[in-house]
C-alpha cells in the first residue's frame, strides 16, 4: 500500500486554496473565482485518483495516524473505507458544480466576492475531513469547525432573514455538538479506566462498556446526529437556512454538510455503541417514518419553493436513518447509496430553481406559471432533477430508496409500509410545484425569463449525467459500499433474516 498521505492532501488543498483566495483581496473577484473552481477541480482529480487505488475488499485504507495530544490520547488519524469514500466522492464532485453554478451569487454580499469562495473551499476541506476521520476527537473538532463557513456562507450572503436563519442553524447545531461533547468526555473516561486513554475508533471499538453507559453515550452522539441529518423534531433550522442562502450555499448544506449526520450514525453510533444502537432502533425507526410522511407533507402546502425542497430533504433523510436502524444488508447499502444520489438530485433541484428565482425576482410558486415555454432546458433539467427527487425508476435515487424500504421489509412491514407512503407523496409535491411553475400559459411577467446560458449548463450537466447514469448501472458504487456496510453489521453483531420459503417443490419439504 502507498505511504503517500492521499487523504491530507485531499483536505488540505481546498483549505490552502482558501487561504490563496482570501490573499487576493477585495479588488480581484474574477481571479478569486477562476482560482477557486480551478483548487476544486484538483481536488475532484486528488479524490478520482485516490478511488483508483481503492481496494473493495481491503476494509479502511489509506490510514494515516500520528500521536496528536497524548494527554488524553487524542489522535490525528485517517482512513476510508466504502462509505466514507462515497460521501468524500460526492463532496469532491458538487463542490466545483456550486462554484461554477454561484459565479456570481457573491456579488452584493457583506464581504467580498473571493470571501465567498474562500468559505466554500474551507468547507470543503473541513467536510473531506470529518468524512475520513478516524479519531474521534479530530471529529469532534472538525464536525463543529464545519459550523464556521456555513455561518457565515449564510449570514453574510443570504436573503432578507439571512442573520435569523443563520443565527437559528448555529443554536441548533452547537446544542447538538455540546451533547456530543458530553459523550465524548464520556469516552475518555471510559478508555482510561480499561487502561489507557484513546480516541481511536478502531481501540474504542473493542472496549467493553456497561449497558447504561453506553446507552446514554449514544444518545449524546446520536441527537448531534439527527439535528445535523436532520431528523423530527429537531429539523425547524433547515426550511429557514435552505430559504433564506445562496442557491450553492444550500447545495452544501444539505448535500453534503448534512450527510454527516446519517454519516456518524453509521461510524459511531453503529460502531462504537451496537448495543444502544438495537436498543433504540425501535424508536429511531419510528421517528425516521414520522420524518419521511412529515416532511412529505408539509413540502405538499409550500409556495415557498427553496422551503419546499428544504422539507422534501427532511423525508429523504427519514429514510436513511430509518435504513440505517434497520439492520440489514439491504437497508444499510441502500441508505449510503441514498446519502449520494440524494446529494446529487437535491443539487440539481436548488441549483436549478436558483436559477430561476434570480431571473424572476421571486421564491414564490404561485408567481410562476407556463416557464417552459421560454425556457426549455431549464425546465428539462428541473424536470429531471424532479423526477430523481421522487425516485422514478431509472434515474439514480430510485435504486436507494428501493433498497432502504426492501432492507426494511424484513426488519418491520409496518415502517415500510408507512413509508412507502412518502413516495406517493413525493409525487405529489413534485408534479404539483412543476405543473405550478412551468406548465399552463405563460403569465405575462414571466415573459421575460431567458434560458439556461452556457455556464450554467456546464455546471448541471454532469449532475444530471450522474443521476441518469447511475439510474441504469449503479453497481460501481454498491461495489464499494457492500463490502463496508457488511464489515459495519458484523461489529454491530447482526445479521440479515433468514427467507422463509420454500427449499424444494420436489422434496416437499419447507424452511422452518
Amino acid at each position: 500500500m502507498s505511504s503517500f498521505p492521499w487523504l491530507t492532501v485531499l483536505a488540505a488543498t481546498p483549505l490552502a486554496g482558501a487561504f490563496a483566495v482570501v490573499l487576493l483581496g477585495r479588488r480581484r473577484g474574477a481571479l478569486a473565482r477562476s482560482v477557486a473552481l480551478v483548487v476544486s477541480l484538483a481536488t475532484l482529480g486528488i479524490a478520482i485518483a485516490m478511488t483508483t487505488g481503492y481496494h473493495t475488499a481491503d476494509g479502511v485504507q489509506f490510514s494515516e495516524e500520528h500521536e496528536w495530544i497524548s494527554a488524553f490520547g487524542a489522535h490525528y488519524a485517517l482512513g476510508v473505507d466504502g462509505i466514507g469514500l462515497t460521501l468524500i466522492l460526492l463532496t469532491a464532485v458538487l463542490t466545483p458544480v456550486v462554484i461554477l453554478a454561484s459565479w456570481h451569487d457573491g456579488d452584493g454580499g457583506r464581504w467580498s466576492v473571493g470571501t465567498f469562495f474562500a468559505w466554500m473551499l474551507g468547507l470543503e476541506g473541513l467536510a473531506l475531513g470529518v468524512f475520513a476521520a478516524t479519531d474521534v476527537f479530530l471529529f469532534y473538532v472538525l464536525f463543529e469547525a464545519t459550523l464556521i463557513p456555513i455561518y457565515f456562507l449564510i449570514g453574510g450572503y443570504g436573503g432578507p432573514q439571512r442573520s435569523y436563519a443563520a443565527v437559528k442553524f448555529l443554536l441548533y447545531s452547537l446544542l447538538g455538538g455540546f451533547l456530543m461533547l458530553a459523550s465524548v468526555v464520556g469516552l475518555y473516561v471510559v478508555s482510561a479506566r480499561a487502561g489507557e486513554p484513546t480516541y481511536l475508533l478502531s481501540e474504542l471499538s473493542s472496549i467493553p462498556m456497561a449497558e447504561a453507559t453506553g446507552r446514554w453515550l449514544f444518545l449524546g452522539f446520536f441527537v448531534a446526529f439527527a439535528v445535523k441529518a436532520p431528523m423530527w423534531p429537531v429539523h425547524t433550522w433547515l426550511p429557514d437556512a435552505a430559504s433564506e442562502a445562496t442557491p450553492g450555499t444550500s447545495v452544501l448544506l444539505v448535500s453534503v454538510l448534512d450527510k454527516i449526520g446519517t454519516f456518524g450514525m453509521i461510524r459511531f453510533c453503529l460502531q462504537l455503541f451496537p448495543e444502544a444502537s438495537q436498543w433504540a432502533s425501535p424508536v429511531v425507526i419510528a421517528l425516521a417514518v414520522f420524518s419521511v410522511l412529515y416532511g412529505a407533507l408539509l413540502a405538499v402546502g409550500q409556495n415557498d419553493i427553496r422551503r419546499l425542497i428544504a422539507y422534501t430533504s427532511v423525508s429523504h433523510f427519514g429514510f436513511m436513518v430509518m435504513g440505517i436502524f434497520a439492520f440489514t444488508s439491504q437497508s444499510a447499502s441502500g441508505s449510503t447509496l441514498y446519502m449520494f444520489n440524494h446529494g446529487l438530485s437535491t443539487a440539481l433541484l436548488f441549483l436549478v430553481t436558483g436559477f430561476l428565482i434570480s431571473r424572476r425576482g421571486s421564491k414564490m410558486i404561485s408567481d410562476f406559471g407556463g416557464v417552459q415555454k421560454i425556457a426549455p432546458v431549464l425546465a428539462g433539467l428541473f424536470m429531471v432533477a424532479g423526477l430523481s427527487s421522487l425516485s422514478l425508476p431509472g434515474l439514480s435515487t430510485f435504486v436507494s430508496e428501493f433498497l432502504v424500504l426492501a432492507g426494511t421489509f424484513t426488519h418491520s412491514v409496518t415502517a415500510a409500509v408507512l413509508a412507502t407512503l412518502g413516495t406517493v407523496l413525493a409525487a405529489l409535491y413534485i408534479l404539483l410545484a412543476y405543473q405550478r411553475t412551468m406548465t399552463g400559459p405563460l403569465r405575462p411577467d414571466n415573459a421575460d425569463i431567458p434560458d439556461l446560458n452556457r455556464r450554467e449548463v456546464v455546471a448541471l450537466a454532469p449532475v444530471a449525467a450522474l443521476i441518469i447514469g447511475l439510474g441504469f448501472f449503479p453497481a460501481p458504487l454498491l461495489d464499494v459500499i457492500n463490502p463496508a456496510v457488511s464489515d459495519t453489521l458484523q461489529q454491530v453483531g447482526v445479521a440479515d433474516p433468514e427467507p422463509d420459503v420454500p427449499v424444494s417443490a420436489g422434496t416437499g419439504e419447507s424452511a422452518q
